[in-house]
Parts: C-alpha cells; sequence; structure tokens
C-alpha cells in the first residue's frame, strides 16, 4: 500500500480533526523513522515527546512482550503489582507523594482539577489561575484551563471559575488571586506555548504565595518530565516542590499513561473511593512499560546524558542564529528547544520533512524540537546539518 491509498482510507473513514501530513510513518527505531514508501527519517519531535527514549527501545518493548504474556489488564478494584511498583518508582524520584493513574496528560490535568475543587469546597475555594499561553489538553476543563482564547472559542460555555495570568508576572498572578483561589496551575515549560521558560524567581515566588495563601500549587509537566529538561521532573531546577503534579506522554515510553502525583503535605483526604477514577488507568501493561522507562534512564544515565549535551545543542542552535539574521531568539532547558523567527515557520518545518528531519511549527514563528533523550550525538548533528541546509534555503521577503 502507498501513501495515497492510506490517505484515501483516512478521508473516508477517520475524523479530519488533525493536520495530517501526506506522510505513513510504519516503522521506528530510536531516533529515525522510516515511511511506508521506505523514506528514513531522523525524528526531532517524537509522537509530540511521547517517545522520549525514542522509538521501539528494546527494554520498553521487551517489558510489554512479558507483561501481555501474563495479564494485559484487571479492575483497580484488585491489587495491581506494577501499579504499585510504579508508584513507588515515580514517589522515590520526586517527593512524598501518592499517585493517581489515567491515560493521558488532558485526563491528569482534569484529575487534578477535580482534585483541587474537592480539596477547596469546604473552604469555599474553586478557582483556578492558570497562564497565558499554556496548554493542559483538550477535554473540557483541560481545555478551558489552556490559557489561549482561539482553543476556547468554539465550545461555548466553557467551565467557569478560570482566570488567566501572564506567565514569569509574580505581579500578574497575586492580582487574580482571592479568597476563593483553590489553586494555580502551570507548566514550568510552556511547550505548546513556545517553550517558554519559567524563571527562578516566578517560580520561587508562585511556591510562596500559594503557601501563604493556603493556594495548591499544580505544576503540568506532561511535556516536560522523565529527564527531558536534565532533570526527571522539571520542578527540579527550581529547589521549590509542587501539591500536585501531572504526567504523562514520555512515562510510558509510547503507550498510553497518565499520573497525578499528590503530595504528602496535602494533609486532606481528598479523593477517597468513588469520587474519581479511571477505567484502564494503571493497568499491568502500561504500568510494566513505564517501569521499564524509569529502568532505562537510571541505568544509561539519561539525565547526566542531556546535561552533558545540552550545552552542544545550545552551541549549534546558537550558531544557527548568528547565521541567519530571522533568528530572533533560542530558548531551551534540557533536550526542550525554540528557535523563535521573525517569519512564519510552517514551511521551514515543511520542508525540513521533505529532507528527512521531524521537526514542529507552534505559535506559528517558533520551530520547536524534543529529540529523544537517549539520541546518539552523532545522529543530532546530522539532524542540526539538515535544519541549516534547510533555513539556507529561506528567501526573506
Amino acid at each position: 500500500m502507498k501513501t495515497q491509498e492510506v490517505k484515501k482510507i483516512f478521508e473516508e473513514y477517520v475524523v479530519g480533526n488533525y493536520k495530517r501530513l501526506d506522510v505513513c510513518l510504519v516503522k521506528g527505531k530510536g531516533s529515525k523513522v522510516w515511511d511506508i514508501e521506505g523514506k528514513e527519517y531522523i525524528d526531532f519531535f517524537p509522537g509530540w515527546a511521547v517517545s522520549g527514549l525514542g522509538h521501539c527501545h528494546p527494554k520498553v518493548i521487551s517489558a510489554i512482550k512479558e507483561q501481555s504474556k501474563k495479564i494485559i489488564h484487571i479492575s483497580n478494584n484488585f491489587l495491581n503489582l506494577k501499579q504499585g511498583q510504579l508508584a513507588k518508582e515515580i514517589v522515590k524520584a520526586s517527593f512524598p507523594s501518592q499517585v493517581f493513574f489515567c491515560n493521558s496528560g488532558a485526563e491528569a490535568v482534569e484529575a487534578a482539577i477535580k482534585f483541587a475543587r474537592k480539596w477547596g469546597s469546604s473552604k469555599g475555594k474553586s478557582g483556578i489561575v492558570t497562564m497565558k499561553g499554556s496548554f493542559h489538553g483538550r477535554t473540557l476543563g483541560a481545555m478551558t484551563a489552556t490559557g489561549q482564547g482561539r482553543i476556547h472559542q468554539d465550545f461555548p460555555p466553557v467551565p467557569e471559575g478560570f482566570s488567566y495570568a501572564e506567565f514569569n508576572n509574580l505581579k500578574s498572578v497575586k492580582s487574580l488571586i482571592t479568597d476563593k483561589t483553590a489553586a494555580i496551575m502551570l507548566e514550568p515549560v510552556q511547550g505548546e506555548g513556545g517553550v517558554q521558560i519559567a524563571s527562578q524567581e516566578f517560580m520561587k515566588g508562585l511556591r510562596k504565595l500559594t503557601q501563604d495563601k493556603d493556594v495548591l500549587l499544580i505544576l503540568d509537566e506532561v511535556q516536560s518530565g522523565i529527564a527531558r529538561s536534565g532533570e526527571m521532573f522539571t520542578y527540579q531546577h527550581y529547589d521549590i516542590e509542587p501539591d500536585l503534579m501531572t504526567l504523562a506522554k514520555a512515562l510510558g515510553g509510547g503507550v498510553p499513561i497518565g499520573a497525578l502525583v499528590v503530595s504528602k503535605k496535602v494533609k486532606e483526604e481528598v479523593f477517597t473511593p468513588g469520587s474519581h477514577g479511571s477505567t484502564y488507568g494503571g493497568n499491568p501493561l502500561v504500568a510494566a512499560a513505564a517501569l521499564a522507562v524509569f529502568k532505562t534512564v537510571k541505568e544509561e544515565k539519561l539525565i547526566k546524558y542531556v546535561k552533558n549535551l545540552e550545552p552542544f545543542l545550545k552551541s549549534e542552535l546558537e550558531s544557527l542564529q548568528k547565521k541567519y539574521s530571522f533568528i530572533k531568539e533560542i530558548r531551551m532547558l534540557g533536550f526542550m528547544c525554540a528557535i523563535e523567527l521573525t517569519i512564519p515557520g510552517e514551511q521551514m518545518a515543511q520542508a525540513a520533512l521533505k529532507k528527512g528531519l521531524l521537526i514542529n511549527c507552534t505559535q506559528e514563528k517558533v520551530l520547536r524540537m524534543m529529540p529523544a533523550v537517549n539520541i546518539s550525538k552523532k545522529l543530532l548533528k546530522r539532524g542540526l546539518t539538515v535544519l541549516d541546509q534547510v533555513l539556507s534555503e529561506v528567501k526573506l521577503p
């Protein structure tokens, strides 16, 4: 079968809610993928950061294979060995806490919203402050938490109780806090927002503000978690701990999983039996895969690897900035990278695709790259060479 044949199937049978590229990927290994015609691509944006260890990592594949022979799914009414072990790994790597499992980042955010409102209900608190430019998911609550009006506009009425502060502006946040505020939620690095990185002052200020005002601090690490930033979790760059943290994407190494991590400093018993749930959440198969992710990050010393390779990547990107006048700014933390342009970037992403490099364009003028945290330096350099070629062919108006 060829790409155009697959495209016809999609046009007839699949809801058209995505702008799909005319590329049908059928195979992946590490930081390379191949389409149905056999063309090879270097993947600098693997599965929207889901494939943080690259495609089909051997340890993840082995874990899935072995678990599938035993039991794939059980109800959460029963004890689940793999889920318990995974929760323990997450807690050991983060802060004293307990974990609720679901299937995606949006579901983890929905769980955080419900948790915050149930926590605040006895105190008359329900409001949630989020950040302009944020992205928290596509379900109704997560969509409304997202601080981008264009995401909300076609779905009125959206849930009440959300307000939007300027990112990295503590004064803006303070102006929205009232005695009805239950939580502040933000991404330490706004991925969809163009890799906007929270400052040390902002994050420390938020932690103090929430403690002073008896407000929960929720950090959305769906995209930035699991070694991507050069720490296991991005909050670890700031010498603070959140009250709630959402995880997904790279947590499962390619299979669907989400998690809400709840600090034990939140003393109240909030999620009690019947208050929230998820049929598939943390089932043995996905938990086994996620355990393999944690094992791989540890055994391959991938946090140290990202830290060691980050200066090289930054230097290469800054060299491109010096070379091309239409590059406005380079922003990066670990392997979360943005090239902000003075001109639209979508055509550059399309040109890169034609040359065998997968990158993403967000916010119209930001080229976003999030290579696998175990990508080889050699392949990283090859991809950057392709990007250089793409940029060299840009014709300015």
